[in-house]
């Protein structure tokens, strides 16, 4: 067994060792594609969703230097009628594009020497375990030579292939790297055939030639549209269920802080590696803090490309923003407009898209953090200008400061955060969600919640771990903030707080269209 040619089985072995979600049905799609025009495959997702371990799983299934039958027999593989047919019948090469680069830095090889660096390893190995050919010192007719004495043909497996896109600034050393790739898989229909299949995974999908994929004739699955490998680019929410049943965990809960991504067909998708932590520790928190990732959403949300932090915000406030996906370069430098930023948080995982309608939204409890982390340490002029806004408002809101609350209402409709036609309740309630941002991730906000004998416009509840009171907020469109107010106690609004004990500040907020005024009353009392 080599590092990079037939590794054997003890990567999958390791994992299956642990809670194992049997995940087996992806062999079953590229056993499908073997040896057909359709065996380049590229599945990009977001870290943390299980990419190594599919790789570790392909490399353990089809390596013909090991028997890895007892491990995946007692799995869903194993009812495929192709089963037999391909379990450890190949020569495979397997890289992790990630730790090759760190090697690299480690030993400070310059990382333009890349394509020479893996040729070096996998010659160095080929001559190892085939030492017949020494005399060769081209590594693709190496591979040819061992096809030819061997009878066995090589399924690729590349790791983190895009980590030379994300980790090297060096545009003349990407290209060099892509050739590379393009010198394995271009010739595929020559004889010998050397590549029955390939199989790379990555965050990003592969990089544009222009408007083309820069390495040809790989089928692509992406975040955006995961085709038949939907089911495999995170837990589905049975696998969910059946985690929480057998580890008497919440899945109200799990659901809440890992589920988001959604996909006709299959359904909801949750992170597999945040609900195997949370299931590890019983803790339900963001995992994604313990990464690097993290810090990208900072850089980006920085960036302010056309007004970027203006969509974060409205995200944040939970206001449907759509994304045109198609312009994006699949790199971390080229960007264009503000949808190339969001399309690349989309591929980090930090945007859920809908398909079908174009829009994007924040997933989940745990991706929301993320997003709360950089408006509370906002430094960036238009968030860091309606987090100081928000705060004196909530300040002045729970102080009575009824002139105070008003003006600020007022500030917040004329910074473009009003629709462009101000001229009902649904529009002032739209400002209101930025009016109040900053308690985003304080309060439960639940808009128009059925109550005693109506429905309460907006009403913000406090987190547990909070001491605020809580607040009921009624709007009302030419006519009095007191009769905004009156009708919080008249139609028994607070009724939805049964459970809540404690403060209950009630806000009447109004606009007179002829006076171009807001008003506003406040008044508090004790929830019974």
């Amino acid at each position: 067994m080599g590092n990079y040619i037939n590794p054997g089985n003890s990567g999958f072995k390791r994992i299956i060792n642990g809670d194992y979600v049997d995940k087996t049905g992806l062999i079953e799609i590229i056993n499908a594609r073997v040896d057909s025009p359709d065996g380049l495959v590229c599945v990009s997702r977001p870290r943390r969703f299980g990419k190594s371990y599919a790789a570790d799983m392909l490399a353990a299934y089809y390596d013909c230097s090991c028997d890895s039958s007892p491990l995946f027999d007692h799995y869903n593989i194993s009812a495929s009628k192709d089963y037999g047919k391909y379990i450890n019948c190949y020569n495979v090469i397997i890289l992790d594009m990630a730790a090759i680069i760190s090697e690299m830095k480690n030993q400070n090889i310059l990382l333009e020497k890349l394509p020479l660096y893996i040729s070096k390893k996998l010659l160095d190995e080929l001559k190892e375990i085939w030492p017949s050919c020494r005399e060769i010192d081209n590594l693709n007719s190496y591979l040819i030579e061992v096809v030819q004495n061997d009878n066995r043909e090589f399924v690729f497996i590349i790791d983190e292939w895009d980590a030379v896109i994300r980790e090297v600034n060096d545009t003349a050393a990407q290209e060099q790297y892509l050739n590379f790739l393009r010198s394995w898989f271009k010739n595929r229909n020559f004889t010998p055939k050397v590549v029955a299949a390939a199989y790379m995974t990555g965050i990003l999908p592969i990089k544009k030639d222009g408007s083309q994929s820069a390495v040809s004739d790989f089928k692509e699955f992406t975040i955006l549209n995961p085709g038949s490998f939907t089911e495999y680019t995170g837990f589905t929410e049975e696998e969910v269920r059946k985690l929480c049943n057998e580890n008497n965990m919440d899945f109200n809960l799990m659901k809440k802080w890992y589920d988001g991504y959604y996909y006709e067909g299959v359904g909801s998708i949750y992170n597999p590696y945040s609900v195997m932590e949370t299931v590890k520790s019983g803790a339900y928190e963001s995992h994604w803090q313990k990464t690097s990732v993290a810090e990208n959403l900072t850089t980006y949300i920085n960036m302010d490309i056309d007004g970027l932090q203006t969509e974060v915000l409205k995200l944040m406030a939970d206001e449907p923003v759509k994304v045109n996906t198609r312009g994006f370069m699949n790199d971390f430098e080229t960007f264009n407009s503000k949808e190339d930023v969001m399309t690349l948080l989309i591929h980090l995982g930090y945007l859920a898209y809908d398909r079908s309608t174009g829009i994007v939204r924040i997933p989940n409890e745990e991706i929301r953090l993320e997003f709360h982390d950089i408006l509370e340490n906002s430094k960036y002029t238009r968030l860091a200008e309606l987090v100081r806004t928000s705060e004196k408002l909530l300040s002045d809101t729970l102080a009575g400061n009824e002139e105070a609350v008003a003006n600020a209402i007022e500030r917040v409709r004329e910074t473009n955060y009003a629709p462009q036609y101000y001229n009902d309740e649904q529009a002032l309630r739209y400002v209101i969600k930025f009016a109040y941002i900053i308690c985003v991730d304080r309060f439960l906000r639940i808009e128009e919640l059925p109550s005693g004998r109506g429905l309460a416009d907006v009403v913000f509840i406090p987190k547990k771990d909070t001491a605020y009171p809580a607040i009921i907020i009624e709007l009302k469109w030419n006519k009095d903030k007191e009769e905004a107010v009156s009708q919080i106690d008249e139609k028994k609004y607070a009724s939805v707080l049964d459970g809540y004990a404690g403060e209950v500040v009630k806000v009447g907020l109004s606009y007179d269209e002829k006076s171009k005024i807001h008003g506003c009353r406040i008044e508090k009392t004790m929830s019974k």
